[in-house]
């Protein structure tokens, strides 16, 4: 009796500090929580990638290329739980939020990002961009559409006014309080008109394409959702 409520006084010593006993080996127990993720990005146009506050994938297309849509695969590993980080950016040619400034083809762009990630060991998908993730608009131009119609539109003049703030301080952490961040907006696959990569992706009907409140105006975004496990 006394040697059985020994080894369970061990045992409960063990999980108490974040170990566990396998085949008499002492093992973390965090290590039994690690897991391999393949990831689908598709972004318009340019992402980053962090688990936690670690970076994991930049968009390989910058941002500054012409029509940069493209879609990435590519594995990652993490110890549940843990959030992901994106930072989302839509192309803008200066703080009008314009592109093709000064000719024919002058607009607002518009954003859109859908994901998915893969467990690889078992082939499930665990989780996918939906509303449930908290999105932040961190640069967002013009404040009137109208711009976009401006014959010589100037940051900051007129109808091309902007807004522009820093990241939140420690956004990325594992504990950073999202509560007050919208929830991420969905949008149709039609408002999207995905290209460049998308349809070589067999995705999950669970995943949605996201965005903050507004494709056109909202130009830099952060996003955080969470991945239990």
């Amino acid at each position: 009796m006394q040697i059985e409520l020994r080894r369970r006084h061990l045992a409960i010593a063990f999980v108490l500090a974040g170990l566990i006993v396998f085949a008499g080996t002492v093992v973390p127990v965090f290590a039994q929580n690690k897991v391999k993720l393949k990831a689908d990005i598709w972004a318009d146009n340019w992402f980053a990638l962090y688990l936690d506050t670690k970076l994991v994938k930049k968009d390989s297309v910058p941002i500054t290329t012409e029509r940069s849509f493209n879609a990435e695969t590519f594995t990652f590993s993490g110890n549940y739980p843990f959030h992901l980080n994106f930072v989302l950016k839509d192309f803008k040619q200066d703080d009008t939020g314009l592109e093709y400034v000064g000719t024919r083809r002058q607009q607002m762009g518009d954003g859109g990002l859908i994901a998915q990630f893969t467990d690889v060991a078992t082939g499930k998908v665990v989780a996918v961009t939906n509303s449930d993730m908290r999105c932040y608009v961190v640069h967002k131009a013009p404040l009137d559409k109208c711009c976009a119609k401006d014959r010589d539109p100037q940051p900051g003049k007129g109808t091309c006014q902007f807004r522009s703030v820093a990241e939140p301080a420690g956004w990325k952490n594992p504990g950073f309080n999202d509560s007050a961040w919208p929830r991420a907006t969905v949008y149709s696959k039609r408002a999207i008109r995905p290209k460049g990569g998308y349809d070589k992706i067999r995705w999950d009907r669970r995943a949605k394409f996201v965005w903050s409140g507004d494709l056109e105006t909202d130009n830099t975004v952060l996003c955080r959702m969470r991945i239990e496990g």
